[in-house]
């Protein structure tokens, strides 16, 4: 591969990782400013994780409709340009209600941003760049996992939650900039040109697609839905983390950060090898051992009875996380034609959306009928039981399955 054929996707990752640093310097200085604001209320706090899925149940109807019928380009520059001016407003906001719209709002913005940045690295990527990118974007996440609440403690100790936030927009803003020097994929087609209007009608027939589009890739829908619905457990039962390692593991709150740190570690150990290795591997055996380390890191973490072994489990899974990533995200960019994954990664994120709200309520529910250890055991086991399956199931052939999408592009 010719190095001046990573200029763009090397550019690329910068703005992943600019944006990325912003994003958890934004999500722990919004925390401390509505607890802050809220008399120190854990439940305000604990409102702001509950937006997120709901904005996505709002928007992941119709998302992925306006991001394949838009120029991803200009639309992803709009949209940081768009989040950066509301994540400007609030530190000007003392109201919590005015808070909670504003990121309610964000919520909708990121909503189509994952879809609309999805496809444009569909996009851009040569084949036989995608496995290698995204095991460089897993080494940016990790790093960003580790940087970001690093430089917002020293944001917080010398100024104060407001300046974090802003730097968080000035962030935005630069991987907005940022995407400006990456090409137009789409012609002449500009911001809003040609594109159909969005109607009711429309919606049902975009739904259509999406089914029909499953029902004749039923190997790439099954795949797809099972990986997807691990992480789902996975982030359900993350709600039950801070929980279980204080009050079950009786963890000071330095070793519960410790911990976090941890799992950094982690996913840049998993990270870095999975670049290592990374044209070695098939798609799904990265998906597979990814599933199951990862399976196996919750279980660990589940009957730990102390630090060290919440801590193996931890370390664990993030490093087995960094392989699934790897791998999922080269998956649906072979998989799935970019002209409409927009449509189909929001559809089946809104069942993701309300598979997350559903299982966090469940996990809640254990955890307040009979315990926070059962809660965790059960979701690990269920994890566990998810990455068996995906490790059983027939992965997709690649030249068949093109040509089938290919096929199904031309009837649709």
């Amino acid at each position: 591969m010719a190095e001046a054929n990573w200029r763009n996707p090397v550019i690329l990752l910068i703005s992943i990782g600019i944006a990325n640093v912003g994003a958890w310097i934004y999500l722990i200085a919004l925390n401390l400013s509505v607890l802050q604001r809220a008399d120190r209320s854990a439940f305000a706090v604990a409102a702001l994780y509950a937006i997120a899925p709901a904005a996505m149940l709002v928007t992941n109807g119709w998302g992925g409709s306006i991001v394949d019928r838009f120029n991803k380009k200009q639309l992803i520059i709009s949209l940081d340009i768009s989040r950066a001016i509301l994540i400007g407003l609030l530190p000007f906001i003392h109201s919590l209600e005015i808070i909670y719209l504003l990121v309610f709002l964000l919520g909708i913005l990121n909503a189509l941003f994952v879809p609309a940045s999805m496809v444009y690295v569909s996009m851009l990527l040569a084949p036989e760049q995608r496995k290698r990118f995204n095991s460089f974007r897993s080494l940016v996440d990790s790093g960003a996992f580790l940087l970001g609440p690093a430089i917002a403690g020293v944001l917080l100790v010398i100024s104060s939650v407001e300046v974090a936030i802003a730097i968080n927009a000035a962030a935005l803003l630069g991987s907005g900039l940022l995407v400006t020097l990456l090409p137009n994929l789409e012609g002449k087609k500009v911001k809003g040109e040609k594109a159909e209007s969005i109607s009711w009608t429309l919606l049902k027939q975009d739904l259509a697609m999406v089914l029909a589009f499953s029902k004749s890739n039923s190997n790439v829908a099954r795949v797809y839905l099972v990986f997807s619905g691990l992480m789902v457990a996975a982030t359900a039962l993350d709600s039950m983390e801070a929980a279980f390692s204080i009050e079950v593991l009786q963890l000071r709150e330095e070793e519960y950060g410790l911990l976090v740190s941890v799992a950094g570690a982690g996913i840049i150990a998993g990270s870095i090898l999975t670049t290592i290795f990374v044209k070695k591997l098939s798609v799904a055996f990265l998906m597979q051992i990814g599933a199951i380390g990862t399976a196996a890191g919750y279980l660990i973490y589940a009957f730990s009875s102390s630090f060290y072994g919440a801590a193996a489990g931890f370390f664990v899974l993030a490093f087995a996380l960094a392989f699934a990533n790897t791998g999922f995200q080269t998956f649906y960019q072979e998989q799935i034609p970019a002209d409409i994954l927009g449509r189909v990664s929001s559809i089946y994120g809104l069942l993701e959306a309300m598979g997350i709200i559903a299982l966090t309520l469940g996990f809640g529910a254990v955890s307040y009928f009979f315990s926070i250890r059962i809660a965790v055991v059960i979701g690990s086991f269920g994890i566990f039981a998810i990455g068996l399956i995906l490790w059983w199931l027939d992965f997709p052939n690649n030249e068949e399955h093109q040509s089938n999408a290919k096929a199904f592009l031309k009837e649709s």
